[in-house]
């Protein structure tokens, strides 16, 4: 499906969310001197204006990092990263534009680390490959990141961050979504796998975190983040990340973190939970 433009719906709720535990577990990663490889399935155009026509349009970054931007003086230490690089895209203080998660990890990746990112809509890839131009650390292909992650894992390092956000538009991008992972933990098990996924309806959301929870995978963390409460009509309420291997300390960081968001993004109703689904 390639009707899906991220532009759309950059810096909303669920970006604040996904981009503060990608930040969160780079940081873990690079705390160890050995290289580690980053791969972006659904890597979007990497960087986003929000004034554009798209981002403009319904400005869901209103709701999402508007919210905090200008008002962060009591964010949680472990949100500092995160807020760090967001002043760096806007260096006159104004909030022109946000990043996409490649330019995230561009950030904090170190000389010895690589990255490979995947786009399959022709016009969001051409704005990735653009942005990644020149920088041989990075490579961008426009293909499909599910079917890539076989050939890439287990990596030359033994060491692996796998984003995998795809837009949820298509109904079996849910089961994609775990065969992919399932498939590559099978290849390399101690890879830091993160999906991201969206709260359409209370049933969709529970079922994904119930299929990954009797996969047979071990060690899978779940963070949620709900706007609004939970609801039967048309609408995202909210959205949250599996993550399979999380780095140690990752559910206590987001035990602050996670508090902090619901205040400042949600309304009635909104909530938020960080759940061990499966022990080690």
């Amino acid at each position: 499906m390639l009707s899906y433009l991220h532009a759309f719906h950059a810096g909303n709720h669920a970006d604040v969310l996904k981009h503060c535990v990608l930040t969160l577990v780079l940081e873990y990663m690079a705390r160890k001197d050995k290289p580690f490889l980053y791969i972006d399935t659904h890597a979007g155009a990497g960087r986003y204006d929000l004034r554009n026509d798209r981002a403009a349009k319904i400005r869901e970054y209103d709701t999402g990092i508007g919210r905090i931007w200008h008002r962060d003086a009591d964010a949680p230490p472990a949100m500092q990263r995160y807020l760090q690089l967001l002043r760096a895209l806007n260096p006159s203080g104004e909030l022109r534009h946000y990043p996409g998660s490649p330019w995230i990890a561009q950030s904090l990746l170190r000389a010895q680390d690589r990255a490979r990112l995947f786009e399959l809509h022709p016009a969001e890839y051409q704005q990735l490959r653009a942005l990644f131009a020149g920088n041989r650390q990075f490579r961008v292909e426009q293909g499909d990141g599910f079917q890539a992650l076989g050939a890439l894992l287990p990596p030359a390092e033994r060491r692996a961050v796998i984003l995998v956000d795809p837009s949820y538009e298509v109904k079996t991008d849910y089961p994609d979504v775990l065969a992919a992972i399932t498939a590559a933990q099978r290849k390399f098990s101690t890879g830091v796998y993160l999906v991201w996924y969206p709260v359409l309806t209370r049933k969709q959301a529970s079922r994904l975190a119930s299929d990954f929870t009797r996969s047979g995978m071990r060690n899978i963390l779940l963070a949620e983040l709900t706007i609004h409460a939970d609801t039967q009509h048309a609408g995202m309420t909210g959205s949250g990340m599996i993550l399979v291997n999380p780095p140690w300390q990752l559910a206590e960081a987001l035990q602050s973190v996670l508090p902090y968001l619901q205040q400042k993004l949600a309304g009635e109703g909104g909530k938020y939970r960080v759940q061990q689904l499966v022990e080690q």
